[in-house]
Parts: C-alpha cells; sequence; structure tokens
C-alpha cells in the first residue's frame, strides 16, 4: 500500500507548515489563546485564505476536498502549529452536522464557515453522561409552529464567539436511547440562552451552555426528527480522527525537542543522550508513535466507509493516541526535567493540549470499551 500523500495534499501540509513557521509563532498563539475570544480572528481568516477550511469540506457542500486523509493532513499540522483557532469545532463537528443533514438554508451558512467570516460550534456532550453520544436528556418540545429547548450542555468550546450552536436535544425517550435524539440550529444571541464562558488547560475558551425556553421556529431542526443517532455517529468519528491526527503532530513535535535537548543537556560532562537508558526511553518513544501513526492512518482510510469497520478503526485510533499520548508527555517531560512544565519553555504547552486531546470526544477507556462492543455486535 502506498501511504504517501497525492500532490495535492502534500501541497496543503507544505502551505500549513510553512505558514505555521512563518506567521504562527507560540507567543502569538498563547495570547490569542488567554485573550477573551480564545483565538484571533485575523488567525482564522488567513487559515481560509490558505484553503484550509475547505479542505474540511467536499465539492458538493463548497469544499475541495473533505476525505479522511484531508483531515489528517489539516490537524497534524495544526497538532505541530498548536493553532487554537475552531476549526475542528466550528468546520467539523457544527459545519459537518450541517453538511451532513442540514437543509438548503442550513446548508447556506457552510460559506460563511469556510471563508472564516462567521464560527459555529456543537452544543452535545452533557455533564455525568461518560461520553456516551446518546446519552442527551436536554429537551425539545413542540411548541405553536416550533420547538422549545431546555438543558444544560458542558464543555462546549468556542460557544460564546459563535455566530450558531448546533444543539443536540432529546425529543422523544430517554437518556440513552439512540433513538429520539434531535439537532437543533440555535442562533448564539437567541433567549434564554446564556453562556458561563472561562479559560481551558491547554488554553483557549469553552462555555456551559444553559438553554432555558429557548424558543425556535420549526426551520431550526436539522435533519429529520428524532434521527440524529447517525449524524452524530458519522460526525463525531471525524472529529476523532481529527483529534487523532492533531496528537500525532503534538507528538512529532515533542518527540523533536526531546531529542534536542538530549543531545545538548550535559551532564557529567557528556549530553545526557550518551547515557544508554534514556536512549532506550527515546527509542521506545519513536516507535510507539510510528504506531500510532499507523492507527491514524488506518482510521483516516477507515472514515469514508460505513458501518463497523469504520467505527473500530476510529475507536481504535483513539485508543493508540490515548495510551502513546501518556507515555510521551511522561517520557518528555521526566527526560526534560523540571523545565519541561515552565510556562516559558514549550515543551509544556504542547504537553497539555495533548494531555487534553486524550479526553474530547471519549477518553481510552471509553473508546477501549467501544472497540470491544463492537467486535462483539460484527461476530
Amino acid at each position: 500500500m502506498d501511504f504517501n500523500h497525492t500532490e495535492e495534499r502534500q501541497m496543503l501540509a507544505d502551505t500549513l507548515n510553512r505558514w505555521v513557521m512563518q506567521d504562527y509563532p507560540l507567543a502569538d498563539r498563547l495570547a490569542a489563546g488567554k485573550s477573551e475570544t480564545g483565538y484571533a480572528p485575523a488567525k482564522l481568516s488567513a487559515l481560509a485564505e490558505l484553503g484550509v477550511i475547505g479542505a474540511l469540506f467536499n465539492e458538493s457542500d463548497g469544499g475541495f476536498a473533505g476525505e479522511g486523509f484531508d483531515l489528517a493532513v489539516v490537524f497534524e499540522a495544526v497538532g505541530r502549529g498548536l493553532i487554537v483557532e475552531p476549526l475542528l469545532g466550528s468546520a467539523v463537528l457544527a459545519g459537518g452536522v450541517l453538511a451532513a443533514a442540514g437543509s438548503d438554508e442550513q446548508k447556506a451558512r457552510i460559506e460563511a464557515l469556510i471563508d472564516g467570516s462567521a464560527t459555529a460550534a456543537l452544543a452535545h456532550f452533557e455533564a455525568g453522561d461518560g461520553y456516551d453520544p446518546a446519552y442527551i436528556d436536554t429537551r425539545a418540545a413542540p411548541f405553536a409552529d416550533g420547538w422549545v429547548l431546555n438543558g444544560e450542555k458542558a464543555v462546549v468550546r468556542n460557544a460564546t464567539t459563535a455566530d450558531v450552536l448546533v444543539v443536540s436535544a432529546r425529543t422523544k425517550g430517554q437518556a440513552g436511547d439512540a433513538d429520539g435524539l434531535s439537532l437543533f440550529l440555535v442562533p448564539g444571541d437567541a433567549a434564554g440562552l446564556t453562556m458561563r464562558d472561562y479559560e481551558t488547560i491547554d488554553g483557549g475558551r469553552a462555555a456551559e451552555v444553559s438553554l432555558s425556553d429557548v424558543a425556535l421556529p420549526s426551520s431550526a431542526l436539522i435533519g429529520a426528527e428524532g434521527a440524529a443517532a447517525a449524524v452524530l455517529e458519522q460526525v463525531l468519528g471525524r472529529g476523532v480522527l481529527a483529534l487523532s491526527a492533531e496528537a500525532l503532530g503534538l507528538m512529532e513535535v515533542i518527540k523533536d525537542m526531546t531529542i534536542e535537548f538530549a543531545r545538548t543537556r550535559k551532564q557529567f560532562g557528556v549530553p545526557i543522550g550518551k547515557f544508554q537508558a534514556l536512549q532506550h526511553r527515546m527509542a521506545t518513544m519513536l516507535l510507539e508513535i510510528e504506531q500510532a501513526r499507523s492507527a491514524v492512518i488506518n482510521a483516516a482510510a477507515a472514515e469514508g466507509k460505513a458501518g463497523v469497520a469504520r467505527e473500530r478503526a476510529l475507536s481504535a485510533a483513539k485508543v493508540t493516541i490515548g495510551r502513546v499520548g501518556t507515555l510521551i508527555a511522561e517520557e518528555s517531560v521526566q527526560i526534560h526535567g523540571g523545565m519541561g512544565m515552565t510556562w516559558e519553555y514549550p515543551l509544556g504547552h504542547f504537553v497539555k493540549r495533548l494531555s487534553m486531546i486524550g479526553h474530547e470526544l471519549g477518553d481510552e477507556e471509553y473508546h477501549l470499551a467501544r472497540y470491544i462492543a463492537l467486535g462483539r455486535s460484527a461476530a
């Protein structure tokens, strides 16, 4: 099998990596992450001009790519650059829902997402859901010629700056039921919508979202009523792939920084990289990163398919990223010593983001259990 990127994907990767090196210094990223918006709108516009956001959508939705390997190329570069702009939440997740199930009027919003003039956020997960995408208790009830939403959503990244939220709510059944989930397009300034905004540990911003008698017209419903589970499975799977690729990019940078540190840091008059014990640990890091890369490639190849094989490949990638990410984070900090987690040294910021990816869209334990359950269901 040929694992080389197509010429177009390689050009995209080279362009984005070059932009990161020249126009996205770590100091700018840290300043943007601590700002009121949690990212730099000018940088998001620059990414749009480079075609990065368009690469996350297929041609029928106004983009030019949108396949699994396109996501992998973009988000590996996102990891390498520690990019904080809301590509995942706005384009892949919220934009992905609109592309997969939106009406023509709703899909018209995708153009603004692609050119960077607007953003969106997916408000789906809730406190205590255990990462189960069906464990949703936010309710949507018919009212007059529309809907009324009530409920709470947890850790919605870039919610306060989003022009619209894509909100999941239950129109029938109980929390945990696959049937009965629906999706709604909610304006960011809707009456009854409140948000408690905060800075995340890895940079950027998120919010706890509360919906209290939020009245929406019937046109706010995305797709068919009660049939959102399949849409969410498709879109969240693409999110898992994006996060796995981002983690791979982070691990590559962490590895390079650790090797360079071992070459230059001296103890007893010699570089610490000469010590055999550290050589063994760094060799293990390299081997495990290649294992993670193989898992991401497998997930990217399976993303465009349907059924159990796709879902198992995606969960397998998230399990591998979780395990290897923990190893890389711990080994790199231990080899660096205390300076590895200082604010002034870049390593700690990459480690924080890598650690948090392990918990987004399901942690290692959740995806391992899911992988096993999917295997049993297919037997």
